[in-house]
């Protein structure tokens, strides 16, 4: 699924619709170049999950890992300063992974995605002008009916 967005405003809409779907145990990549417009998706994945509106969702670049309290918790992370997975590991990663979170990382290519389940939604951000060109990919079952859910009016 492809949806092409033409604001700030209008990227964090769809985050709020993504993270209104999203259930415990839900893992979300993604991929795209500085400034594409990632940590605005996930802020908007954050106010669907029911983070408080006045909570400041920043990138965390320099933290790595920020959480976020809404309906479930959100775990957001940016590997973009991460070396390799052992560095990942190091953060306690697999404790992650085995919770009842919701997790949205950016940057996972930077450690691999043996790092990432096998079953998550992909989405790659590009640039073209004033737009941002937003592909989701679903791999696996669960992530391919958040898909279709999407793409319902």
């Amino acid at each position: 699924m492809q949806v092409v967005t033409r604001s700030v405003e209008e990227t964090i809409a769809l985050g709020e619709r993504i993270g209104a779907l999203l259930q415990a145990g839900d893992f979300v990549s993604l991929e795209g170049p500085l400034g594409a417009g990632k940590s605005r998706l996930v802020e908007g994945i954050a106010r669907g999950l029911g983070v408080e509106r006045d909570r400041r969702i920043p990138s965390p670049t320099f933290t790595l890992v920020n959480e976020h309290q809404g309906r479930l918790l959100l775990v957001h992370a940016d590997l973009y300063r991460l070396g390799s997975a052992e560095e990942l590991e190091e953060l306690g990663w697999r404790d992650y992974l085995r919770g009842e979170v919701v997790i949205a990382v950016e940057w996972l290519s930077v450690v691999g995605l043996a790092a990432a389940p096998a079953e998550r939604l992909d989405i790659v951000l590009s640039m073209a002008g004033d737009e941002r060109r937003i592909e989701l990919v679903g791999r696996g079952a669960r992530a391919i009916q958040l898909i279709a859910e999407l793409a319902l009016p």
